[in-house]
């Protein structure tokens, strides 16, 4: 006990640090996109490389058609997206973008609309430059008219209606 008091160093109990950091991108569209898995806690973005150093939400969206690596799997990641041969198309215009779905949204699991809206906000190459939060996804869903839902990703990788945009519906599915 002695040694301890002796040296100066005196506790300090717990001490407040600030709000939780927040996701970036990790490059402006220098070669990598940021895809949106899953974990047992939320969301989770994994960095890949960009095909032939494409950018725009397009390929950030087809490696999450492809799912977690092998790699990825073993470390607990997994996707809610439905498997198969959709496709799913998006259009950058200035801070927002248009998200094309083959599925309507009410048949999707929530946390698999989570993934897409995140994965097209983060996407590199989005003009304007903004922060994948502040990033508009217009969703268009399959096989229905009129206007599309606005949501944007938020800081716990969800997607959160727009300020006067309706709500999303309930939706059902599972994580694969």
């Amino acid at each position: 006990m002695a040694v301890l008091t002796g040296c100066g160093v005196q506790d300090t109990g717990p001490l407040a640090a600030g709000a939780p950091a927040r996701g970036r991108r990790t490059t402006d569209g220098e070669g990598l996109l940021r895809v949106y898995f899953l974990t047992a806690n939320g969301s989770w973005p994994v960095a890949r490389p960009a095909p032939d150093g494409a950018t725009g939400p397009q390929p950030a969206l087809d490696a999450l058609l492809d799912g977690p690596t092998r790699a990825e799997r073993g470390r607990g990641l997994r996707t809610a997206v439905p498997t198969g041969t959709h496709v799913v198309r998006a259009r950058a215009s200035t801070g927002a973008v248009d998200l094309y779905l083959p599925w309507v949204v009410a048949e999707l699991d929530r946390a698999a609309v989570d993934q897409l809206v995140c994965t097209a906000a983060a996407a590199p190459g989005i003009p304007g430059g903004r922060d994948p939060a502040d990033v508009t996804v217009r969703v268009h869903e399959s096989g229905i008219a009129g206007n599309a839902w606005s949501v944007r990703c938020d800081e716990n990788g969800a997607a959160a209606p727009v300020d006067g945009a309706a709500a999303p519906v309930e939706t059902a599915g599972g994580a694969r």
